[in-house]
């Protein structure tokens, strides 16, 4: 696929290599910063609806290039409006050779992992996976990731500070030693310019949908319990793209020992939601005030807003607002988040990923 690498390392056992390659969907990038990742998963006994190779490549949250050993024509598909029409013929035909590749190579790697870990009675599904890809920052920075695993464990991955591979275990460290450090440097040059070179073309292709910003529509809430605390509900609904921070302020100050969150989902028209809620002493209500962060915001803007009234059987009226301030996410300053390690266990959902040693997508 566009941006997936072009080089690829050895089957895990040696012999052939691997033809050209590339949040949990994709994994969370830093306010005003973009990236490209791709996953790969290899799976021992494919079934209906899973297939024995699966590769796919977002930008940012967004899923633009599909490719499955089920497919009738065993073809990448465009997933995204954009990328219809956008790139030539012959992007179409080489990724279309490399994931052949690749998929042929996940296969025989499989198997070696299977027999080197001692897997091969009892249960009878294995996966092999691999994610990789880079994340463009706001101050031009760049960082990188290449992770692979197997029956959902960490396996190997490669560090570009240091120009090594770091194996997880005794079994992954026989890989280490084959792969040695022949395509060290074609990494290094993958996640630093190749990758980052396609990532604004995807983003110049899909600007329309990647680039946009629409604001969140807040409402605060609040709850009291016969004798107890008053819990306050601060959701933001609406918004894109989905980096938001939302905050509980006592007096102007955080109250994150205080603050509970739900995690940040999808809607069904391409936004987001979240919610923070806090639990507070009933007195002390109009002290509160929830804080939203997010790029599409004005650098400062803060006003007052009346609190619902949820009813419950028992519960009394809150009475009295509750603020709310709307903050800009400001675009991010320095190094990359990091990044947790990937972990996908077997009830793996439509985007089950990764990838035997080498050639992932670009």
């Amino acid at each position: 696929m566009g941006g997936m690498r072009g080089k690829a390392g050895e089957v895990l056992e040696g012999g052939a290599r691997c033809g050209e390659p590339s949040s949990f969907p994709p994994f969370s990038s830093p306010p005003g910063s973009h990236s490209l990742r791709y996953f790969y998963t290899g799976v021992s006994e494919p079934g209906a609806g899973l297939p024995s190779f699966l590769a796919v490549g977002y930008v940012d949250d967004v899923a633009f290039i599909h490719y499955d050993s089920e497919t009738q024509t065993a073809r990448p598909q465009p997933q995204a409006p954009w990328m219809e029409g956008k790139v030539e013929a012959q992007y179409w035909e080489r990724e279309t050779r490399n994931l052949r590749n690749v998929q042929a190579r996940y296969k025989v790697s499989l198997q070696t992992l299977i027999q080197r870990y001692n897997r091969s009675g009892g249960e009878s599904l294995h996966t092999y996976q691999n994610t990789y890809g880079c994340n463009l920052l706001a101050n031009g920075s760049t960082w990188g990731i290449d992770q692979f695993a197997f029956d959902g464990n960490d396996f190997i991955s490669f560090d570009k500070n240091t120009l090594t591979w770091v194996a997880a275990d005794p079994g992954a460290q026989v890989t280490k030693r084959k792969w040695g450090d022949s395509d060290i440097q074609y990494r290094k040059r993958y996640q630093e310019q190749t990758c980052v070179e396609w990532l604004r073309k995807y983003l110049e292709h899909g600007k329309e949908t990647l680039q946009r910003r629409e604001r969140p529509a807040v409402r605060v809430t609040g709850r009291d319990a016969p004798g107890g605390p008053t819990t306050l509900s601060c959701r933001a609904h609406g918004f894109y793209p989905r980096d938001i921070a939302l905050s509980w302020l006592r007096k102007g100050e955080s109250s994150e020992q205080k603050t509970w969150r739900g995690g940040v989902l999808p809607n069904g028209d391409g936004t987001y939601h979240a919610w923070a809620t806090v639990e507070i002493d009933p007195r002390e209500r109009d002290l509160y005030s929830c804080r939203v962060e997010h790029e599409s915001l004005p650098p400062s803007h803060s006003a007052p807003l009346p609190v619902l009234i949820g009813a419950v059987a028992g519960a009394a009226l809150l009475a009295g607002t509750v603020g709310f301030v709307l903050w800009r996410r400001r675009r991010s300053g320095n190094g990359g988040p990091a990044v947790p390690p990937l972990s996908v266990g077997r009830a793996m959902g439509p985007w089950g990923r990764q990838q035997s040693g080498g050639g992932p997508l670009r």
